[in-house]
């Protein structure tokens, strides 16, 4: 079993925008699941208005990659597709009723995020995008 998921990638001075949900104990980039008929970017668009209360230009939006491991939290043999995209935004990302906490993040923080992220980690390091 595959689980879909879409990824915002917000990238400042070498570090990376991840959230915390509650009850959770290891960081997520923003985003989630699509629902039925939504596109990646639609996905995008309302996922990170839920969590973050900010708002993507859809316009701007730039495929990133796709990443696939392990589903955290879940039994061996699921795992999660991350399809990443990037995008500019208005507004001040603050944290949602189902955020915990919102924190930015660098390379060694790697140890602290889900196994799909520490991939996408790996990624934006070797580019020289993530300190």
């Amino acid at each position: 079993m595959t689980i879909d998921k879409i990824a915002w990638l917000e990238l400042a001075e070498g570090r990376i925008l991840s959230t915390r949900s509650k009850g959770k104990d290891v960081y997520y980039l923003p985003g989630g699941k699509r629902e039925p008929g939504e596109s990646d970017v639609d996905t995008l668009v309302r996922e990170t208005r839920e969590e973050l209360t900010v708002s993507i230009d859809p316009s701007t939006a730039v495929h990133e990659g796709t990443f696939t491991a392990q589903a955290h939290g879940h039994p061996t043999g699921v795992t999660v597709q991350m399809r990443c995209y990037s995008a500019r935004y208005e507004g001040v990302p603050t944290a949602s009723s189902e955020i915990a906490e919102i924190r930015w993040l660098t390379y060694e923080d790697r140890p602290r995020v889900s196994p799909v992220d520490q991939i996408i980690f790996d990624h934006l390091h070797k580019t020289g995008r993530l300190s």
